[in-house]
């Protein structure tokens, strides 16, 4: 039996309180919706990221569609191919023969030859069965002075083993050869945002005579295969986990798993992780951790009382985050998002506890499509509006009030007139998108803010967003945050 999506009896079925919701999947799985909030990055986004390199995807020209508008959209089109995969290529079974010419004709007519190439392929492949030894084999064999691996567009398996994200991860380092170790590089990997130079964790590493290396470092493809000679690869993306474990495999390298965080505690903790590696005794950051105290209470005072939207796409510790405003006093009020880690078991009990009544929204049911016709009905709704603001960090409330105290009356008037202007503040574009605010933290995958120094500067971000809007139609729709946008 057919039934409107737009049908929506009530908000149940897309929101929830947190005391009511599963972890770590708060909503059922079924048909998804993808709202226009396009800040976070897909693969091709990604695969930009290896200098002098160019794309190749292979696919139906329905999918060929999404991928060429994001290399256009970010002026990268002299660096993206297609070829276009059409019935007969499936009846026939010329599959093979397809890629390896397709790829060939390619490479003959590009007005430069790459030092790489990223040949995406699609879900008929797998299909098909088609011999992937043998494509790659050939090419090898004709362009031997290029470098080819195996990039993969493929929705199907979003649901089982790893995700396309993850394997983009790992192919991303998959051509780094094994050289001679040079025992003081270190290596970053698996971030698609280039982490704040100002960050401990790049200070740290530097102070101790190391040489810092991510991509962004790279200035051409050698630069790019020289990140094998480091022992020791850091890691605090979950998604690039899996990218870590195949360079321990296959090149020896070991890597620190250094997990995103928005604690205090585990941000000592990870830090003292490092020191460890690292052989070197762990440095004092009282100085960065009163800094990133006094960030969060002048952001509290100049934010106020203002209800706060969260989603998932401006971090992937969005529990640690949501608790960190929490201990200080913020009023958030919602949280958008499908899933949550596992390693955010514990704040979801802390803020379950000690405040039941926050709303976890999804982004993705279809029903959110319609939501905002339907505002005004459901007891999920009523409880965004009437909980209550509470205070459990003793040190934050001390902090702020002493703060608020030193607050000149100049200050206040802006501050006030800024209270009056903001309705409510969101922290993410699927956030801003889904409560209709142009008062947001145009802010995706955390944006290279680690530590304290990346804490001290997303509160200045929120204080921002809070004084001055955005046009929020047109800053959401660009793909890639960071990424060069024509739009």
């Amino acid at each position: 039996m057919l039934r409107r999506i737009d049908d929506i009896e009530n908000t149940e079925s897309v929101k929830t309180t947190i005391a009511e919701a599963r972890f770590p999947a708060p909503f059922r799985e079924g048909l998804e919706y993808s709202s226009p909030a396009r800040g976070t990055w897909n693969i091709v986004h990604t695969g930009m990221l290896i200098p002098e390199s160019h794309q190749i995807f292979v696919c139906a020209l329905g999918c060929l569609r999404g991928v060429v508008l994001t290399a256009a959209e970010m002026n990268a089109l002299d660096r993206y191919s297609s070829i276009q995969i059409r019935e007969e290529n499936v009846l026939d079974g010329g599959m093979e023969e397809l890629m390896i010419e397709g790829v060939t004709d390619i490479i003959r007519k590009l007005r430069y030859q790459p030092k790489a190439i990223l040949l995406f392929i699609s879900c008929q492949h797998f299909f098909l069965a088609y011999d992937q030894e043998l494509v790659f084999k050939v090419l090898r064999e004709r362009f031997p002075e290029i470098r080819f691996t195996d990039c993969y567009m493929i929705p199907t398996l979003r649901k089982s083993g790893l995700t396309p994200d993850q394997k983009m991860r790992i192919q991303m380092y998959s051509m780094w050869e094994r050289r001679p170790t040079e025992p003081k590089r270190i290596n970053l990997i698996g971030s698609n945002l280039q982490t704040s130079p100002s960050s401990e964790l790049i200070r740290m590493a530097e102070d101790a005579g190391y040489e810092f290396w991510d991509l962004y470092r790279c200035r051409n493809f050698e630069d790019y295969l020289e990140m094998a000679k480091a022992p020791l690869n850091l890691v605090y993306e979950p998604a690039a986990l899996m990218a870590a474990e195949d360079l321990k495999k296959r090149l020896g390298q070991e890597y620190l798993y250094l997990s995103f965080s928005y604690d205090f505690g585990e941000l000592e903790q990870n830090y003292g992780k490092l020191a460890e590696k690292l052989h070197i005794e762990k440095p004092d950051f009282t100085a960065e951790k009163e800094q990133a105290f006094r960030a969060i209470t002048h952001a509290k005072n100049v934010i106020g009382e203002t209800p706060i939207a969260i989603d998932y796409t401006f971090t992937f510790r969005i529990l640690s985050f949501a608790r960190l405003l929490l201990e200080y006093g913020f009023h958030v009020t919602e949280i958008y998002a499908d899933n949550f880690l596992p390693e955010d078991r514990e704040n979801f009990e802390w803020i379950r506890k000690k405040y039941p009544d926050i709303v976890i929204s999804s982004t993705n049911r279809p029903a959110m499509r319609f939501l905002h016709d339907h505002q005004e009905t459901g007891p999920v709704t009523d409880k965004i509006r009437r909980r209550p603001h509470e205070m459990t960090s003793v040190q934050g409330y001390e902090m702020f009030t002493a703060q608020k105290r030193k607050t000149d009356a100049l200050h206040e008037r802006i501050t006030n007139t800024a209270q009056e202007n903001c309705d409510l503040l969101a922290v993410g574009q699927k956030a801003a998108y889904f409560a209709e605010t142009d008062h947001f933290v145009n802010v995706a995958e955390s944006g290279g803010y680690y530590g304290f120094d990346g804490i001290a500067q997303v509160m200045g971000l929120m204080e921002d967003a809070f004084l001055h809007k955005k046009d929020r139609r047109t800053v959401i729709q660009r793909k890639g945050y960071g990424c060069e946008s024509c739009l």
